[in-house]
């Protein structure tokens, strides 16, 4: 059976940085905000000490490795995620049919459902399937084959029940 459509990904830096971001703006939505509003509390308290004349290096390195944590969260995230990667998944080829779709890399074949995922996202480069709040597979639009992202979006969102959320 020939698949509906087809995707080439390579999970490189800025593949791992996509989905570091849909995970970020879907489903650890709330908790990323709570870690935000904190995190620049900290930062402007931190401040705020070193105005008031407690000034140490200590202070002014915990407080720039925070607020550097927060500004490049997702390239952090994504550089984890991508150095946690198995050898051979690199490269992944997927196929995709009416009831179900096949992702193939060097160490091994899996076969999907629909209805396992959790969120769908898209930016300019990728859909990106989120499965948990650590779980999500990338599908590069540029190396897409049979139809258009519009159609590859309204298919998905047929099968999965979904929308797409725009990041």
């Amino acid at each position: 059976m020939k698949p509906l459509f087809s995707f080439e990904t390579d999970y490189d830096m800025n593949t791992f940085i996509s989905m570091a971001r849909a995970l970020r703006m879907t489903v650890r939505k709330r908790h990323s905000k709570r870690s935000h509003i904190f995190g620049w509390g900290v930062v402007v308290l931190g401040i705020a000490f070193i105005f008031l004349g407690d000034v140490r290096v200590l202070h002014i390195t915990a407080i720039a490795a925070i607020a550097l944590a927060l500004i490049f969260e997702d390239r952090l995230n994504g550089w984890v995620a991508m150095r946690r990667m198995l050898k051979g998944m690199e490269k992944a080829k997927s196929d995709f049919y009416e009831d179900r779709y096949v992702s193939a890399a060097d160490i091994g074949t899996t076969e999907w459902h629909y209805d396992k995922i959790k969120a769908i996202a898209e930016d300019k480069d990728y859909f990106i399937f989120l499965f948990s709040e650590s779980h999500t597979q990338a599908y590069d639009k540029r190396k897409m084959t049979g139809g258009t992202g519009a159609d590859f979006r309204n298919f998905i969102m047929q099968k999965s029940g979904l929308n797409v959320q725009r990041i």
